[in-house]
């Protein structure tokens, strides 16, 4: 079983694809290091204290800045409610705008924590729609509003977690217009657009959120650091001032004062910039390591794209691999085997992934896994396919 942790046991020896997280190699505890030593250094103890409920006003104007820049749009103060982190976000958006019971649309495959916050947590009932090459399907999407209301739709419009793909740009405008056309808002998770490795993806959903229907969620676990535990929704000014006079943010002042205030540091001083463009490059060469791994030692087994940014591979086994893996005669239709039929034998090579099962909001994808680049350096991600290579063997 996939161990739903959040922590790694750094001191085992085996090569786990399914952690989706950044190596702990690469985390700025210098950057860090000198940012809190500047705050404090200024000698108020402001940052210490309760804080502004949309997030402290100096941290939202560097954001903005911070943002415009990356998104090549302008991004306003007044649009950015500070979050602990981008799920808090998403579980500030299902309290204060869902009941138990209330419709969702979401990606098929999706983000398997997400679906669990909206299924299990919220007790949604999250509706999939299916996904292609080129993202959410917006056709699929109509024909589900023939029979459904939802509050709101879940994208992961950009190097989605779990496939890696990028929603087009048309398709985002046809999406947009179905909100506007069908009343739901558009629920953006963007925490991995600003983490290309070279050619800029479309303008994000974060750039129509004056239009009321859009609420894009951020994150600066995927391009600083997770422990942060630092994000912020971005949409229109009012909906900004709603999230911020909830009970929860009215009991407990702003969301995560102290860190935005070193964060600000980073931002102003350019910091986070630079560790930006520093991952972009280290992730850019794991992802090349990567496909040419899978190249050896999967081959024909599998596809896959190559991602242009985030943290994801999405392989899907070929069907003379899952015929041969279910003991089915040759041109059979395969259905019996599961990627999830892998994990013991995975355990036993000392490698890990994620099982296209636990990304479906109705256990479909059997026949699909998950593979993160993010967390291993290069020798660790050639050795962990070469095993993973093994994997496939015994059962081919």
């Amino acid at each position: 079983m996939y161990d739903r942790s959040t922590q790694v046991d750094r001191s085992a020896d085996s090569i786990n694809f399914g952690i989706g997280q950044p190596d702990f190699a690469l985390l700025p505890h210098a950057l860090m290091s000198e940012v809190a030593a500047e705050r404090f250094a200024e000698g108020d103890t402001e940052l210490l204290n309760y804080g502004f409920p949309q997030g402290d006003g100096r941290f939202r104007w560097a954001l903005a800045d911070f943002l415009g820049r990356g998104y090549g749009a302008a991004v306003q103060p007044q649009q950015l409610m500070i979050t602990a982190g981008a799920s808090q976000a998403l579980n500030l958006i299902c309290t204060l705008l869902t009941r138990p019971g209330d419709t969702v649309f979401v990606e098929e495959p999706s983000y398997f924590l997400a679906l669990r916050i909206l299924q299990e947590d919220h007790r949604l009932n999250a509706v999939p729609i299916p996904t292609d090459e080129y993202g959410l399907v917006p056709p699929a999407v109509e024909e589900a509003l023939t029979r459904h209301r939802p509050v709101f739709l879940y994208t992961i419009s950009t190097y989605q977690n779990p496939t890696g793909r990028t929603l087009s740009e048309n398709r985002r405008q046809q999406l947009l217009a179905l909100a506007e056309a069908h009343e739901f808002l558009i629920v953006a998770d963007e925490v991995y657009h600003l983490l290309d490795f070279g050619t800029p993806p479309p303008d994000p959903f974060a750039a129509y959120a004056d239009s009321g229907k859009v609420l894009s969620l951020g994150s600066f676990s995927k391009i600083l650091a997770p422990g942060l535990r630092l994000g912020w929704v971005q949409t229109s000014a009012q909906r900004a001032g709603l999230f911020a006079a909830s009970g929860l943010v009215d009991s407990g002042g702003g969301l995560n004062q102290f860190t935005s205030n070193l964060v600000r540091v980073a931002l102003e001083g350019g910091g986070q910039k630079a560790y930006l463009d520093s991952l972009r490059r280290a992730y850019g060469q794991r992802v090349q390591a990567m496909d040419a791994a899978l190249h050896r030692h999967i081959g024909d087994r599998a596809t896959w794209t190559v991602p242009a940014g985030g943290f994801f591979f999405w392989l899907t086994c070929s069907d003379h691999f899952l015929a041969a893996a279910s003991s089915l005669p040759a041109g059979s239709a395969p259905g019996r085997f599961d990627t999830t039929d892998l994990l013991d034998a995975a355990a036993g090579a000392k490698v890990g992934f994620l099982p296209g099962r636990r990304c479906s909001s109705v256990g479909g994808l059997g026949h699909c896994l998950r593979l993160c680049f993010a967390h291993y350096g290069i020798p660790e991600i050639e050795e962990g396919i070469r095993r993973l290579g093994q994997v496939f063997d015994s059962f081919h």
